[in-house]
């Protein structure tokens, strides 16, 4: 059968339509395509917008309370600062005077906490992180660690009375106190320390190896002063803790009143916490010393600032050596 130019033609042209369509479908679905894509790449941008707002917000909410704390605590307590404050022990039934046996009380705690705490954390991280065999025994010793964190610190104040103020026979002491807050610690200057040593690479570790040292060298030299940046933060959120804490003390270092510094690791001190708690509730002339009471709190968060400024520009300055 013949097929004619109208036929050929014809079906050149249904061929160029058919052809023209397919054309058209795809452009179509490619339209439909980038249009998904660009709905799509809006919504993830309006979803990154929300959460970087709400965590903007959380942290201006949570540096707008400090500053409120802070405004408070210096607008009704900055009467009481003077160097007589700050230089003189309390007379008149705690009425009067300064506040500098909880001054040295409270730095002597803290520094006494974190000397206790801070070699025990540090070698538990060091063992759980470069020794320790991953399996059920290091999970449940992970587990107590956190659950240890969690503890109210009135319960640390219980054990510290009953095994190192009466098993012991260490008696209200500072000796007492520090482990007690030493012991309080310990969880977060752990968790704080097997995070940095987390942190180091690999590569660190395998280089080391490589040149011939041993797993106590690699972790001694070179794996801990990579490290040493995050275990400072550690130690500044633990003496942090350790500073501001009341109930572990009342059981175990702080008493009502002394007027005396201490001689040695045994005697009994003031504490600022402690002598707030004892002004606010069991002064003899409770409104007569709420100036007191708010000179001794600025005074207790200037200390905390100042330790926590000091380990900061430390912490700083290693961080840039190492780099």
């Amino acid at each position: 059968m013949d097929i004619t130019e109208d036929q050929i033609r014809q079906g050149e042209a249904e061929a160029e339509e058919q052809s023209r369509h397919k054309a058209t479908f795809r452009a179509e679905e490619r339209s439909r395509i980038q249009e998904a894509a660009i709905r799509a790449r809006g919504r993830r941008k309006m979803n990154q917008r929300l959460v970087f707002f709400l965590f903007r917000a959380a942290a201006a909410i949570t540096v707008t309370a400090l500053f409120i704390i802070i405004f408070f605590m210096v607008k009704n307590g900055i009467s009481a600062i003077s160097w007589e404050f700050l230089t003189q022990v309390p007379r008149d039934s705690m009425t009067k005077g300064g506040i500098l046996p909880c001054i040295v009380g409270t730095a002597l705690l803290g520094l006494g906490a974190i000397a206790v705490a801070m070699p025990i954390g540090v070698a538990s991280a060091i063992y759980l992180n470069e020794y320790a065999r991953a399996g059920k025994v290091l999970r449940l010793i992970r587990l107590g660690i956190n659950n240890l964190a969690g503890v109210p610190s009135v319960v640390f104040g219980l054990f510290g009375l009953a095994f190192f103020v009466t098993y012991l026979k260490m008696g209200v002491s500072i000796l007492a106190g520090a482990l007690t807050l030493g012991a309080m610690s310990l969880p977060v200057i752990i968790g704080a320390t097997e995070e940095a040593l987390k942190s180091v690479p690999n590569t660190y570790r395998e280089a080391s190896l490589g040149l011939g040292a041993t797993k106590w060298q690699t972790t001694w030299r070179v794996v801990l002063p990579a490290a040493l940046p995050g275990i400072l933060t550690g130690a500044i959120l633990g003496l942090s803790r350790a500073a501001g804490e009341t109930a572990p003390i009342m059981f175990t270092a702080a008493v009502f009143y002394t007027p005396d510094l201490p001689s040695s690791i045994f005697d009994e001190i003031m504490a600022l916490p402690y002598h707030i708690y004892v002004l606010a509730t069991a002064g003899t002339d409770i409104e007569l010393t709420r100036p007191l009471q708010y000179g001794t709190a600025l005074v207790l968060i200037g200390m905390v600032l100042g330790m926590n400024m000091v380990a900061i520009i430390w912490r700083h300055r290693l961080r840039r050596r190492l780099s």
